[in-house]
């Protein structure tokens, strides 16, 4: 058995060597895949361990880490966009058969370390998770929320890896912009109860959202029509995501704003009323109730 698998990793590791991209060689966490890996076991242990070691202690006060958290977030997404849009989308890329751009341009290395960036902030969302469990918001925790953070850095990392750029960024173009506007509704509502005025488009997040999935679906099933060499690999990892989150967050704007009226808020023990939020970093949904009264809102990747 040991070594039926060895025969398999060696075969693995030989088809990176061949395929890599080598510009990224020596880069942080891309050399192998076997680091991003441990940080993901860490990860699914703290969700498993974390909730445990809290159970019978207080939760923590975040109010103030999860300001500076989240306004680090913007600005990280908008960095992004800048890049993605820098690195082809908004300067000289096409949006049908865009093969990526393997040489050493300037426009060919924004995009491909807008890419690491991109990857690497899979493993910054982390924090996400553990600040649920700081705070004891087990319910956040759902399937879909632990199985995007987790798989999130192993697709990311075998397209920062092999194809840097091109057709299949399109998408990351997008989240990006949802992510700004995401993490600036966290930001807001971070600093506490005076600043619901001021958020008066959160359902408009949804409907974004929703566009965004349309968008990438409608980008990836026109190869189905083309003649392009882009790895189809890729296109159908994508389409497959945006396929089933656009229902489900379908599923999520008809309970949550065109019935809503048949399920009226419930007062809670303080007075406030509970709202449903549904938002997402473009790869899962979180259809929690959520305090209008708390420090932030709650969400799942």
């Amino acid at each position: 058995m040991a070594q039926v698998l060895g025969n398999y990793l060696q075969q693995f590791d030989e088809f990176v060597d061949r395929h890599r991209d080598p510009r990224v060689d020596g880069w942080l966490l891309m050399d192998s895949v076997w680091p991003g890996t441990f940080l993901v076991v860490i990860y699914l242990i703290i969700v498993w361990f974390g909730p445990k070691l809290m159970e019978h202690r207080e939760p923590f006060k975040l109010r103030e880490v999860l300001i500076v958290y989240n306004l680090a977030m913007v600005l990280l997404s908008f960095c992004l966009v800048m890049g993605f849009a820098r690195g082809g989308w908004l300067n000289g890329y096409t949006y049908g058969c865009q093969l990526v751009d393997y040489g050493s341009s300037p426009k060919a290395l924004v995009m491909l370390h807008t890419c690491w960036w991109f990857y690497f902030s899979k493993f910054i969302e982390m924090w996400d998770t553990f600040f649920f469990i700081l705070r004891k918001k087990k319910n956040q925790i759902s399937f879909l929320h632990v199985f995007h953070h987790a798989i999130m850095p192993f697709t990311w990392w075998i397209g920062v890896k092999f194809v840097p750029g091109g057709f299949g960024t399109f998408h990351s173009f997008l989240n990006s912009m949802i992510h700004f506007l995401m993490y600036t509704y966290y930001g807001l509502a971070a600093f506490g109860p005076q600043m619901q005025k001021y958020l008066w488009w959160k359902k408009y997040m949804t409907k974004l959202q929703l566009l965004q999935f349309t968008l990438v679906m409608l980008h990836c099933s026109q190869l189905l029509f083309i003649d392009c060499p882009y790895p189809k690999f890729f296109v159908w990892v994508i389409a497959s995501y945006g396929f089933i989150f656009f229902f489900l967050f379908a599923n999520f704007y008809i309970q949550a704003y065109l019935k809503k009226g048949q399920h009226p808020p419930k007062s809670t023990e303080n007075g406030s009323a509970d709202k449903e939020v549904a938002v997402s970093n473009g790869n899962g949904l979180h259809r929690r109730k959520t305090d209008s009264n708390s420090n932030g809102v709650h969400k799942l990747h």
